[in-house]
């Protein structure tokens, strides 16, 4: 069965809320509907709790899987350096929030011969410029200003003040366009194309502490994708272009459907006024998962796992139901069992059961407790 019929049999039997089938149960004012358990676990260094003399020492100890800090001629490292790092491990890639004063960075050869770490980064300044060499070429980044370079290759340079985030992405991930990204090496990104990348990247960042497990893989790939994207040849760019568009627009549509869970108008119309596609459209981009309405049902019972799983959440079972878009208690009964292989009765009486399969595993990460750790394990 199509995913387009796959959604008309979900119609027929699905969650509408044009009749209710118990009465609605008071709930406290501006009450959300359950939120997705977020699953990042940031890994957090600062120095700015260390006396000043030792706040440099701290950083160069730190950045020293990637780079050899110095700083600027004339200034002393008795005068401090209050800089800050923030680690997320999506599983494919990472994503690094740095701030960080005036200093010189260098990659050597030698660094590289004792180093396993070849992988791709990212960078986008918030704020701050740096002036990075490689091969007698110097790229000058600044702020909103894409930047792409190798740790596979040396490299140095410095930087003013700055604060700005960097995504570093295994160079297995590329290995269909190794050719295309090592000519692009340490460029400076420009177009339209880079543009749309820097303000995805910018989104990723603002939601970093709600994205689920489900995200996870689907950014990696985004991300992948729309960085080839934006070193494609000119003559790929539209392809590039139409695809980076339904990036965006299942982003959208993912989006919206979280929001309006629990609402009678989630419907294959409405998301289509809501977003401004057509029908066919909007099927299309849902055949991967199956049709929206599978879609909307699956993003549904999962929302009502978690609240089912968490034993501070007190509400009843019909009212968990009702909050995330079931007015039939059957109905959500059936499509929970379907879906999980048990109750929700089994979850709510707290059975030891499995919770919904999870992409990333978080015990896996936290295996690797440093920043030089993840650097080591990414794409292995």
């Amino acid at each position: 069965m199509d995913a387009k019929k796959q959604d008309e049999a979900l119609a027929k039997q699905g969650p509408g809320r044009d009749r209710r089938r118990w009465p609605r149960e008071a709930q406290p004012p501006n009450e959300a509907a359950p939120s997705i358990a977020p699953a990042l676990e940031p890994l957090h260094f600062s120095t700015l709790e260390l006396t000043p003399e030792d706040q440099f020492p701290a950083w160069q100890a730190h950045m020293a899987p990637l780079v050899e800090i110095r700083l600027p001629d004339g200034r002393s490292p008795e005068a401090g350096f209050p800089a800050e790092h923030t680690a997320w491990n999506l599983g494919g890639m990472l994503i690094v929030q740095q701030r960080a004063p005036a200093h010189s960075y260098v990659r050597s050869a030698a660094k590289l011969r004792s180093s396993s770490i070849d992988h791709w980064y990212v960078a986008l300044p918030h704020n701050g410029r740096s002036w990075t060499e490689v091969d007698r070429r110097v790229a000058e980044g600044q702020p909103g200003k894409l930047e792409i370079r190798s740790l596979g290759y040396p490299f140095r340079g410095r930087t003013t003040d700055s604060e700005g985030v960097f995504v570093y992405l295994p160079r297995d991930l590329f290995a269909d366009a190794a050719a295309t990204l090592d000519a692009k090496n340490n460029s400076i990104l420009s177009g339209n194309l880079a543009s749309l990348l820097a303000d995805y990247i910018n989104s990723i960042e603002a939601r970093l502490r709600s994205l689920t497990a489900e995200d996870l893989p689907r950014i990696v790939h985004a991300t992948r994708s729309m960085i080839i994207a934006c070193l494609a040849p000119p003559a790929e760019h539209a392809a590039a272009a139409e695809q980076l568009a339904s990036v965006a627009l299942m982003e959208r549509a993912r989006r919206y459907v979280h929001q309006n869970l629990d609402a009678a108008h989630l419907t294959p119309d409405s998301m289509c006024r809501a977003l401004g596609v057509s029908r066919s459209r909007l099927y299309q981009l849902f055949e991967p998962s199956g049709g929206v309405l599978h879609y909307i049902q699956s993003r549904r019972l999962l929302a009502a796992h978690v609240a089912l799983s968490d034993p501070a959440d007190s509400r009843r079972i019909v009212a968990i139901a009702e909050a995330v878009g079931f007015s039939s208690a059957a109905n959500f009964s059936r499509a929970f069992s379907k879906e999980f292989g048990y109750s929700p009765r089994e979850v709510r009486s707290s059975v030891v059961l499995p919770r919904p399969a999870q992409p990333v595993s978080l015990a896996e990460q936290k295996n690797a407790a440093s920043f030089e750790g993840w650097l080591k394990a990414l794409g292995s």
